[in-house]
């Protein structure tokens, strides 16, 4: 039986896992919250662990509001470095192999191609700055570590961007979205199912790796094609990003390049209007 720890467990990727872990006969998993375990609190991380055997620890907690992160600075920080250092210093301390979830936003976003993981990272948001700070305190601390990069996550759980899309249509007619942002949605059970893939398969090439669904689109895209798959008439317009000003900057090219994982996994990932038409048949919203 293997053991795992997931943090931030009422939380969009960590109820995807909840989902889907009956799939799987030999995980253990134990979910929980800031309530059961604030990961801020080194003593609390380590109380936590005592007398428990944790094989892998899935770290899902994350501030992760991108325009409020620019005035809760402190908040941020806590959640988003902190927690990951103490994690990091904990599972060394118990042999425990740390999956830390991370961002596309660590990039500044000024390519035309594909990022890779050893691009440089440059954050542009105190968002994106606490994330790529939590990857390096992990790195710092543990060897045995996974670093998940992805982007643009939805699902039928917790709040996101497709879910937002659809509750907006039914009570209006006409929506403006942006189209000079590049990326790729990305189906959080998609990625629930990789992080899965990654412990039972016992998999050791530790390190960053990039995670998203296959294929590149805007926001703008994304809101089209919701719409289209979800059978709902409502007229969207693309707008630039300078028509939508934000308290945080957004990169305008954030696609990931996921080569790396797709070897040494073996694994096919989905296109991204193929996930899209699974969650929309799951969402009942």
């Amino acid at each position: 039986m293997i053991n795992i720890l997931v943090t931030g467990g009422n939380g969009q990727l960590a109820t995807c896992i909840k989902d889907i872990e009956s799939n799987y006969s030999n995980l253990n998993i134990i979910y929980t919250d800031s309530d059961i375990l604030d990961i801020t609190d080194l003593k609390a991380v380590q109380n936590f662990f005592n007398n428990k055997t944790i094989h892998y620890c899935i770290n899902c907690a994350a501030y992760t509001a991108v325009d409020k992160a620019e005035t809760e600075q402190q908040v941020a920080k806590e959640i988003n470095t902190l927690g990951p250092s103490n994690l990091a210093r904990i599972c060394k301390d118990n042999k425990t192999t740390l999956i830390q979830i991370s961002t596309d936003f660590v990039f500044k976003g000024d390519k035309s191609i594909a990022y890779i993981e050893t691009d440089t990272t440059i954050p542009t948001g105190i968002y994106a700055l606490t994330k790529l700070e939590g990857e390096q305190e992990v790195a710092r601390y543990l060897n045995q570590h996974f670093i998940i990069r992805t982007s643009w996550l939805y699902s039928e759980n917790g709040n996101n961007f497709m879910k937002t899309m659809i509750k907006l249509s039914h009570d209006r007619n006409e929506l403006n979205v942006v189209a000079d942002q590049i990326g790729t949605p990305t189906y959080a059970t998609d990625l629930a199912e990789t992080i899965l893939k990654i412990i039972t398969t016992n998999h050791q090439e530790y390190g960053i790796y990039h995670y998203s669904n296959e294929g590149v689109a805007s926001w703008y895209d994304f809101a089209k094609a919701i719409f289209e798959e979800a059978r709902i008439n409502i007229k969207v317009l693309p707008i630039k990003t300078k028509e939508y000003p934000t308290p945080a900057k957004r990169p305008h090219f954030s696609v990931l390049d996921k080569s790396k994982i797709k070897t040494s996994l073996n694994i096919e990932i989905p296109y991204w209007r193929d996930s899209l038409k699974k969650a929309l048949s799951n969402y009942n919203g």
